[in-house]
């Protein structure tokens, strides 16, 4: 696993917790990253990740309920649903290449989500993308 790829699962698990205990403490988020990486690029990097997706929530889920055709937010496992919150922030807000941010959100489908959840993520990521390209 990469760095970077390790740090975007931490995020994802932050996410996680935010989505399904919105009481929770930051300041306990942000042990649990420093904790888990020791590199401080890769804390300030998940740090980015955690805090664009808190930031930029409300629009993400807007756009991602649009992009996904009969599914809203809520019927989602919170995992897809996080993960695709986490790399529709990276395509739009990063300068990581639009595939890589869908086959790292992908992989993180694979680990954390169900039997199906890898191939929703990608399908939702591509309509996402194909919609919110770059200039």
């Amino acid at each position: 696993m990469s760095r970077r790829s390790r740090a975007r699962e931490v995020a994802l698990q932050v996410l996680y917790q935010d989505d399904l205990n919105p009481s929770a403490s930051p300041a306990e988020a942000d042990r649990f990253v420093r904790e888990r990486l020791k590199n401080p690029e890769l804390i300030e990097f998940c740090r980015a990740l955690i805090s664009g997706v808190r930031r930029n929530r409300r629009e993400l889920d807007e756009m991602l309920a649009r992009t996904a055709d009969n599914w809203s937010l809520g019927r989602m496992a919170a995992t897809d649903r996080n993960v695709l919150r986490q790399g529709a922030y990276e395509i739009l807000f990063f300068d990581t290449p639009d595939r890589v941010a869908i086959n790292e959100a992908v992989e993180l489908a694979k680990r954390f989500g169900t039997a199906h959840s890898a191939h929703f993520v990608n399908g939702i990521l591509d309509r996402f993308l194909a919609g919110h390209r770059k200039e």
